[in-house]
C-alpha cells in the first residue's frame, strides 16, 4: 500500500449483537489499555452537512424503517487533492457557489478555499477564541437562511467555556477583513484541556444541533442539567428548540462522551459519531432523551436504560471525528485510526460489516462532509501536534464513494 510510512493497526470491527468469541477476542486485544481520542497530549511525533429535506416542527423521526439494503461491498477512492497548506483545520462548510470554508482550530481563522483551483483566502479571525490542548476554533455551519442573512456559525473554545457565535460574511469587505463581529447565540458550554465536542450542524428541521464532550469531568455526561456530554438541539437565535424531549432545554441527548460527528440521512434520522475511553468508540442512531450511557458502560450494554450504538470499534481503529452520510452508507474519519469508515445503513441499523478504506494513506482524518452524489470532502489533521506532518499537510481531499 502506498502513503505514509507508519504503522497501521490491524482492522478489527465488533458490530452491536457480535458474538462472544468475538468479544472474547477484543477483550484480549485491548488489555494493554489505548489513550482515549487520539487526541491526548500534543506531541512531536504524534464534522457535517445535513441533507436537504422538509422543515418538521417536531423533531426528525428515528425509528427504523423497512428499506432496500446497500451492497455489501462498497469503495472510497481519492479523485484529486482539492487544497494543501492548511493548518490545523477543523469545521468544513459548503458554500452555496461549492467552494468551502474550513476553520484553523489552533489559529482561530477562516478561510475559504476555491474547490476548482485550490486557492486559500482568509476572511479574518474569529476573536476570543482560547485554543489549548483539544480546544479552539472548531466547527462551522451556515445559517439555513443564509442565502438571505449570510451568517456563518462557529463553536469555539473560549477563555471560559465552549460556545456558539455567528457571523456575517461580507465578500465586499477585503481579504482578512470579511468577518463580521461575532454574536454569541449560546454559551455555557463546560470547557477543558480534552473533550470539548465541537461539531455543528442545522438539521433537516433547520435547528442548530451540536455535539459536546464531558471536559474530562464524567459525571457532567449523565446530569441532565450539564450542556457537557451531550447533543443539544436549539433554533439559530440559541433557544431550547421546540420539541425537544425535556422542557425549557437544550439537551436533546446525553451519557455522551465526547460527541464529533453529527449526519442525517434522507429520512432525517440523526446519526452520531462518539470518541471511547479504552475500550469501543461507537456511532449511534439518536433518539430523542435517550441515554447513551457514558460512564456507566462503553459500547454494547445489557442494561435496557443505554441505547446501544449500531457499530463499536477498538479506540485504535477509530477515534472517530466527523461523519456524512452518502450512498446508503455512514461514512467516519477516524483520527488515530487513520482510515475512513463505512457503515452501510438499513433504517438505523447497520446492515453489514463496516468496511475501512484509505488505511494510513493521508494520516489522520478529521471531517468528512457530503459533497453530493458519490462525493464527500475529507480533511487531514496532522499539523495540530499529534500527528507526523509531511510535505502540503494539511489537506482537503476529495473522495469518490459507493
Amino acid at each position: 500500500m502506498t502513503g505514509r510510512t507508519r504503522r497501521v493497526e490491524g482492522t478489527k470491527i465488533v458490530q452491536r449483537r457480535a458474538v462472544t468469541a468475538v468479544w472474547a477476542a477484543a477483550a484480549l486485544l485491548l488489555a494493554a489499555g489505548c489513550s482515549s481520542d487520539g487526541e491526548g497530549e500534543p506531541s512531536a511525533s504524534g464534522g457535517a452537512t445535513a441533507s436537504s429535506g422538509s422543515s418538521p416542527a417536531a423533531p426528525p423521526p428515528s425509528g427504523a424503517a423497512a428499506e432496500e439494503t446497500p451492497p455489501a461491498k462498497g469503495s472510497a477512492t481519492v479523485v484529486r487533492t482539492v487544497a494543501e497548506g492548511l493548518k490545523s483545520p477543523w469545521g468544513l462548510a459548503p458554500l452555496p457557489d461549492g467552494d468551502l470554508l474550513v476553520s484553523s482550530r489552533d489559529e482561530g481563522t477562516v478561510t475559504r478555499v476555491d474547490t476548482e483551483t485550490g486557492k486559500k483566502t482568509e476572511l479574518g479571525e474569529v476573536p476570543g477564541v482560547s485554543p489549548a490542548g483539544e480546544g479552539g476554533l472548531m466547527g462551522l455551519a451556515l445559517s439555513p437562511d443564509y442565502a438571505s442573512d449570510r451568517m456563518v456559525y462557529a463553536y469555539f473554545t473560549s477563555a471560559s467555556d465552549n460556545r456558539i457565535v455567528r457571523m456575517l460574511y461580507d465578500t465586499d469587505k477585503p481579504a482578512g477583513e470579511q468577518l463580521g463581529a461575532p454574536d454569541t447565540v449560546f454559551r455555557g458550554i463546560p470547557k477543558g484541556f480534552v473533550h470539548n465536542g465541537g461539531r455543528i450542524a442545522f438539521g433537516p428541521d433547520k435547528m442548530l444541533y451540536a455535539g459536546t464532550g464531558e471536559s474530562g469531568e464524567e459525571g457532567l455526561s449523565q446530569d441532565k442539567e450539564s450542556l457537557g456530554g451531550k447533543i443539544l438541539r436549539m433554533t439559530p437565535e440559541g433557544e431550547p428548540a421546540p420539541g425537544n424531549p425535556f422542557p425549557d432545554s437544550p439537551v436533546y441527548s446525553y451519557g455522551h462522551r465526547n460527541v464529533q460527528g453529527l449526519a442525517w440521512d434522507p429520512e432525517q434520522r440523526l446519526f452520531a459519531a462518539e470518541f471511547g475511553q479504552d475500550t469501543w468508540d461507537e456511532l449511534n442512531a439518536i433518539k430523542p432523551g435517550d441515554n447513551y450511557g457514558w460512564p456507566e458502560v462503553e459500547g454494547d450494554s445489557d442494561d435496557p436504560a443505554y441505547h446501544d450504538p449500531i457499530a463499536q470499534w477498538a479506540t485504535d481503529e477509530a477515534s472517530p471525528s466527523g461523519i456524512a452520510y452518502a450512498e446508503g452508507s455512514v461514512w467516519m474519519a477516524g483520527l488515530r485510526g487513520e482510515r475512513l469508515w463505512r457503515i452501510p445503513l438499513k433504517g438505523t441499523e447497520s446492515s453489514a460489516e463496516p468496511q475501512a478504506f484509505l488505511e494510513g494513506d493521508h494520516g489522520r482524518l478529521r471531517t468528512v462532509v457530503a459533497a453530493g452524489g458519490d462525493r464527500l470532502w475529507l480533511v487531514t489533521s496532522e499539523t495540530d501536534g499529534r500527528g507526523s506532518p509531511e510535505g502540503g499537510d494539511d489537506k482537503i481531499l476529495e473522495v469518490r464513494v459507493k
